[in-house]
């Protein structure tokens, strides 16, 4: 058998909308049960965004700790194993205000955008100079993974940049998200520009956007990577004229994975082939109270 597969559901994104399909998951209870239903098909981490009490993306700490309380808490009583990998994307939510939650909660693994580009050209995805520095350093204090997100080929350049100057250590973790509408396609042709510009001793994971998901999975898997990213935030298609659920685009991964010789990785396993540091023990989760961070998100965001 092939080396041991780490899968990821990203559940909600910052954009899918309970108007595009009912099945994203935008409430605390909704994205935790979520969670817990992918870790049980097979996804070994779960990639995390929060949303307000309307359903738009945020960034509110307030938001984060309520989630991953929830997901603690039913992690506990449905006795699941999953790794958590909080985001630090959110280019309209002041810098600050991205790197918060990251020492309340201490996740074993955090989003690391390296560039700035047109998303789709609808809107700048801003990551400055700054902001890179000040998240890989707090990220390398805080024994938390980055998961370096490679849209363009000039992205690698910029990791290379970073682990040069010590903001990002190795081994990398490179997550290829291919498809985007000003970023690199999901072809088989953009994964053989990208693999080998990795650094050396890096681990890989692969998701498309959209019509690229289930190409990306099988480039992916033919060129041997490390892992396979799904979900509503990427895809909210199973197939044509058919709305996905994440818990169904686990288990298709699960099963095309299987089919060419990959086993899927454990919560335990994925820590291992990742190099990731659980903090479980060092967070008292049950302790933190949500109101605790109001204060400071609404000071943040001018309110």
């Amino acid at each position: 058998m092939g080396k041991k597969l780490v899968i990821t559901a990203c559940l909600c994104g910052a954009g899918t909308k309970k108007s595009q399909t009912p099945y994203v998951p935008v409430t605390p209870e909704e994205i935790a049960n979520d969670a817990i239903a992918c870790a049980k098909a097979g996804a070994s981490v779960i990639h995390i965004h929060v949303r307000d009490e309307e359903g738009n993306n945020c960034m509110y700490t307030s938001k984060f700790v309520e989630v991953i309380k929830l997901i603690k808490k039913k992690q506990k009583e449905e006795g699941v194993d999953l790794v958590l990998n909080l985001t630090s994307s959110g280019s309209k939510f002041p810098e600050q205000m991205r790197l918060n939650h990251f020492p309340v909660l201490k996740p074993e693994m955090s989003s690391y955008d390296p560039l700035s580009m047109n998303w789709a050209n609808s809107y700048i995805f801003t990551n400055s100079p700054q902001f890179l520095e000040k998240l890989g350093v707090e990220l390398q204090e805080l024994q938390i993974k980055p998961e370096c997100e490679i849209f363009n080929g000039g992205d690698m350049a910029n990791v290379d940049y970073y682990v040069k100057k010590g903001i990002l250590k190795t081994p990398v973790h490179y997550q290829f998200v291919l498809g985007v509408t000003g970023g690199m396609p999901g072809t088989a042709e953009a994964l053989a520009y990208l693999v080998p510009k990795m650094q050396p001793g890096s681990t890989w994971s692969i998701s498309g956007i959209g019509r690229w998901h289930l190409p990306c999975i099988l480039h992916g898997l033919a060129m041997g990577c490390d892992g396979l990213r799904v979900g509503l935030e990427d895809n909210i298609m199973y197939e044509k004229g058919v709305l996905a659920t994440n818990v169904q685009l686990v288990e298709r991964t699960v099963r095309i994975a299987k089919e060419v010789g990959r086993e899927i990785a454990t919560a335990a396993e994925a820590r291992e082939i990742l190099g990731l540091v659980n903090h479980d023990a060092e967070v008292d989760y049950e302790a933190l109270n949500p109101a605790d961070y109001i204060e400071e998100d609404l000071r943040l965001m001018g309110k």
